[in-house]
Order: C-alpha cells, then sequence, then structure tokens
C-alpha cells in the first residue's frame, strides 16, 4: 500500500485518520504542523505516496505546506482537509498541487474513499469496503 504524511494539528482528528488510513494497509508517518512536514519531507527526500494535510494550522498552514512540496516535490500528491469553507476556497487555484479537499466532519468511510482516489491513476474507479 501507501506511504502516508499526514499533518493535523488536531490530536483527535490526527489519530482519527491515521487509524483509518491504517486499517487499509498504508504507512502512516503523523506530524502535527506544515513546518514539522516539510521537515519530514526534505529529510526523507520527498519518499512518500500522498500528503494528507489540514489546511489550517498554526506554524505553517496546509496552503503554504503545498506551495512548498510542490516546488521541491513536484509529482507527490496532496489531499486537504478542513472543517472552514473560507479555507476550502483558499485550495481554489491549487487545482495543479491538490488532488481534493475533503470538509470536516467526516466519517472513515469518506476520508478512506479520498484517500483511494488520491491515489488512483487518472480515470480509475476507486471503491471503498
Amino acid at each position: 500500500m501507501a506511504r502516508i504524511l499526514l499533518v493535523e494539528d488536531d490530536d483527535s482528528v490526527r489519530a482519527f485518520v491515521k487509524r483509518a488510513l491504517e486499517f487499509d494497509g498504508h504507512a502512516v508517518l503523523p506530524t502535527e504542523d506544515g513546518a514539522t512536514a516539510l521537515e519530514v519531507l526534505r529529510r526523507e527526500k520527498g519518499a512518500f505516496d500522498l500528503i494528507v494535510s489540514d489546511i489550517k494550522m498554526p506554524v505553517m498552514d496546509g496552503i503554504a505546506l503545498a506551495l512548498n512540496s510542490a516546488r521541491d516535490f513536484p509529482d507527490l500528491p496532496l489531499l486537504l482537509m478542513t472543517g472552514y469553507a473560507d479555507q476550502r476556497e483558499r485550495a481554489h487555484g491549487l487545482d495543479h498541487l491538490v488532488r481534493d479537499v475533503v470538509l470536516k466532519p467526516f466519517s472513515l468511510a469518506d476520508i478512506r474513499r479520498a484517500v483511494g482516489a488520491a491515489l488512483a491513476p487518472p480515470g480509475s474507479k476507486v471503491a471503498v469496503a
């Protein structure tokens, strides 16, 4: 399965998403903010299949992380999460960087489906059990 960098400042959401993705067999490395995630990306030389990141976080938000990671690792897909409609709007215009924006609150099936779609080759259908 995939190696995923998870970036979420809320402990409970981070734990929920980590468990959901591990349920599908993914290896998940959780981080608490965009700055830490960017350090991990650089240290690991971008060796991830996907970044799943919250948008609104302290230190470095998900939009800044998307821009920085795309500059250094342009082929690394991103999936953003947010509970704020105005934050979702901030992701518009970044379509070439971001595969999707998932609205919080989401269910286990929702996040599993979104990650599956973000990892799937373009045009393929994604099924979640």
